[in-house]
């Protein structure tokens, strides 16, 4: 395709279980890309073809699929609706112009639906809904389109009403057209609309001008003077109203049955193309600069997911918002100015890839081999073609310390891990300072337990997950001085250091503190340092349950020195011993993190929220509406946060949301310091075990 006004960039959004890859798969059939209807229950979609996705019967990642029809050219994204699985979702409401928002009529607007809809507006995308699954029972229509505009404003319009209720569903009437289409056997009929239905498809569609018309003053003038509207003007309008978030249609669907799919890509064929909206602009520098969909500009993409094969390599999918993108031309990587050579272009059906010569502005493919390419990167045929912003993406809520299940596999393990977080961007994997643990992070356990699956299967590596240790600190209350001394004769020249020193308490985060106070050459100069590093090294062992010591100020004021059998090593070991022996004498207690969190749920859910922080020692600061919602902010102990995600999801049914930060470190109450120190020696002992 090289026209971009014949481009339709159409993300399927929702909440998880409305459908959407039922309705994926029913478009690409209505349209003739597929022979055959596929099941998410057979696990013969188009879109869900990974072997996680069958098996749990659920999209993990997005699924695009490019079909040609009746002169248009649709790229469909297949998205998540999974809390878990969001990031394709949020990533691919930045390269469509419109978000095709599906419901399940049963039950309404859900929790994802809603956060999905809030990314869409801010991005201000054209938004068409599906009420789908019209054929299940207690499906109501009108009540769903009543929910849908208590939701999202009087904007929702209906453009088709069904025909039957519940199981008797067969069939729409189109709204624009006033045309009725009934399903069987089959196949569709075009006719006219049954003689019980018309004064109500009337009344519909006298709503649908109604609101088309209060969007286009020449629309709204004819309408008042009741003059006659014609189809294409009509049509027009109502285009123009999509494209600009003024009206959000309503569709009738039932993807399993295959009733209204079909016609619903008449409704998608008045979406907006990338020709009718404003490009988005990127950043050079500190300047905004405003791209245009124009294929004879400057190339300028955005790559917004990529695949890690254990074979290829990357595969990157990106949206070309500007010039054309040919197969062998060079692009530059925004990030680091790199330059790659690109390989063949290619069109993606699912898991299968179509060559393709070259994309336009508007047009959006994928490449292989890219091997420095990641999510999130701008590429560009000018090296001050600009970049775009970072995509915002939730943090992790959950982690893991993950091992390797066969010794001398730990490289394999950070490169497996290295490759899915380069696909998945809300994926977190790093090493823990502190702990030495390979942390991974991610939205659920059901989110890092589908990354241990793949890793096994793609990259024939297998782990072991468990809690990851609090990052615990020690320091000391009080002050003490003591003698850490070091004499070792063994024949020959031998080992001699010997240190006084007093350790006390410095304000909490202010760090450590070594001072000199060696008066008369108690300790030569020389070997002031190495006392220091041996305390340094008491300090990240910790001398209560192994965890680094914080704020304390050691002060060195006396010893002694031997002229031969002194030495660095020596001093070293004796400033260790002494800061050791001092802290144990100082009040020593333990400090655990205090996270700032903020919870969002619906305001049913505040008092359970509030009951459940204050049984977690936490401190609950107050509550504050935002949108539907209400936002319980509070200060808790990490150690109780762990398992905190699961349990806001039974809690909330799944609509709560949260997020947190280390705001500082406390005391840890001493009916807990016991049993983290006693932990602490049984994990030592284990691990010398092993």
């Amino acid at each position: 395709m090289n026209d971009p006004a014949k481009i339709r960039n159409i993300a399927l959004v929702g909440h998880r279980g409305t459908g959407k890859t039922s309705l994926f798969e029913a478009l690409l059939f209505g349209a003739g890309a597929v022979t055959r209807l596929g099941s998410v229950a057979d696990g013969t979609t188009v879109s869900d073809w990974d072997e996680d996705e069958k098996k749990r019967q659920m999209s993990l990642s997005a699924g695009l699929a490019h079909v040609d029809h009746d002169g248009l050219s649709y790229n469909l994204l297949d998205t998540p609706g999974d809390s878990s699985f969001l990031a394709d979702a949020i990533a691919g409401l930045q390269v469509v112009e419109t978000a095709l928002v599906v419901v399940n009529t049963v039950l309404g607007v859900e929790v994802q639906t809603e956060r999905l809809w809030e990314r869409a507006e801010a991005r201000g995308l054209g938004r068409v809904i599906v009420c789908n699954m019209l054929d299940r029972e207690r499906a109501d229509f009108d009540a769903a389109v009543a929910a849908l505009q208590e939701s999202f404003g009087a904007q929702v319009v209906a453009v088709q009403v069904p025909i039957g209720k519940e199981h008797d569903f067969s069939g729409i009437v189109d709204l624009l057209s006033m045309k009725a289409y009934t399903y069987g056997g089959g196949k569709t009929t075009e006719g006219d609309i049954p003689a019980d239905m018309a004064d109500a498809a009337a009344a519909a569609r006298d709503k649908l001008i109604d609101a088309v018309a209060s969007t286009n003053d020449d629309l709204a003038e004819k309408y008042l003077m009741e003059e006659e509207i014609t189809a294409d003007e009509l049509n027009a309008a109502f285009a123009a109203a999509v494209a600009t978030a003024q009206l959000f249609p309503v569709a009738c669907v039932s993807a399993t049955a295959n009733v209204g799919a079909d016609r619903l890509l008449d409704v998608l064929a008045l979406a907006p193309s990338p020709a009718d909206v404003p490009a988005p602009t990127v950043l050079q520098g500190d300047d905004q600069v405003q791209l245009e969909c124009d294929p004879s500009k400057p190339a300028v993409a955005f790559v917004f997911k990529t695949l890690a094969d254990p074979f290829s390599g990357h595969v990157n999918v990106f949206r070309v918002f500007q010039g054309t993108v040919s197969s062998d031309s060079q692009l530059v990587i925004a990030r680091d100015g790199h330059k790659e050579r690109l390989g063949q272009l290619l069109k993606t059906q699912g898991k299968e890839n179509k060559p393709t010569d070259k994309l336009v502005a508007g047009d959006i493919g994928a490449i292989a081999k890219l091997k420095d390419v990641v999510t999130g990167d701008t590429l560009g045929a000018e090296a001050d073609a600009g970049a775009f912003p970072a995509v915002d993406f939730p943090a992790p809520l959950m982690s893991f310390a993950i091992t390797a299940k066969s010794k001398g596999e730990e490289d394999k393990v950070i490169s497996a891990l290295r490759r899915l977080s380069e696909e998945d961007p809300m994926l977190e994997v790093h090493r823990d300072d502190q702990t030495g643990e390979m942390i991974v992070g991610g939205m659920s356990q059901v989110h890092v337990e589908v990354t241990v699956a793949r890793m096994k299967r793609r990259f024939g590596v297998e782990v072991e997950l468990k809690p990851p240790r609090v990052p615990y600190r020690e320091t000391v209350k009080g002050s003490a001085k003591a003698e850490g001394k070091h004499k070792k004769q063994t024949g020959g020249r031998g080992q001699f250091a010997d240190t006084w020193m007093e350790v006390s308490p410095k304000p909490r985060g202010e760090g450590f503190e070594f001072v000199d106070k060696i008066v008369g050459g108690a300790i030569p100069r020389n070997f002031i340092p190495a006392v220091e590093k041996g305390v340094r090294a008491a300090m990240a062992e910790g001398f209560l349950a192994g965890y680094p010591v914080v704020d304390v100020e050691v002060k060195l004021y006396d010893g002694k020195f031997h002229p031969v059998d002194s030495s660095d090593m020596a001093f070293q070991i004796a400033g260790s011993l002494g800061f050791k022996a001092a802290a144990e004498k100082a009040q020593p207690v333990l400090l655990e993190p205090i996270m700032n969190v903020e919870i969002t749920v619906p305001e049913e859910n505040v008092g359970d929220i509030i009951g459940d922080l204050n049984s977690r020692r936490g401190r609950v600061l107050g509550t504050t509406p935002r949108g539907h919602n209400n936002v319980v902010g509070a200060e808790v102990p990490l150690a109780e946060m762990l398992t905190y995600a699961p349990d806001l999801t039974s809690m909330t049914g799944g609509r709560g949301d949260y997020h947190m930060e280390v705001l500082r470190y406390e005391e840890v109450p001493a009916h807990l310091t016991a049993k983290i120190i006693e932990q602490a020696q049984k994990d030592k002992e284990d691990a010398q075990k092993s």
